[in-house]
């Protein structure tokens, strides 16, 4: 069964559209909807990444000026 976002799909009805197109056009947003989320989890965790080695390149750049 594929996600669909109900209020979308209520609007659409309610705006003249036929029951097939509004159901689909609602299903797409949702699946767009999805991606956009993967691709927020991906970029936190890319974030994660970047701060890290951040830190440990500022690490080894004072442990070398300090010895």
């Amino acid at each position: 069964m594929t996600t669909m976002i109900t209020e979308l799909y209520d609007a659409l009805k309610d705006a003249g559209a036929n029951e097939e197109k509004a159901r689909k056009a609602a299903e797409t947003v949702a699946a767009y909807e999805n991606r956009f989320a993967k691709i927020d989890n991906d970029l936190t965790l890319l974030k994660w990444m970047v701060g890290f080695n951040l830190a440990a390149t500022v690490a080894v750049i004072f442990m070398q000026l300090h010895h």
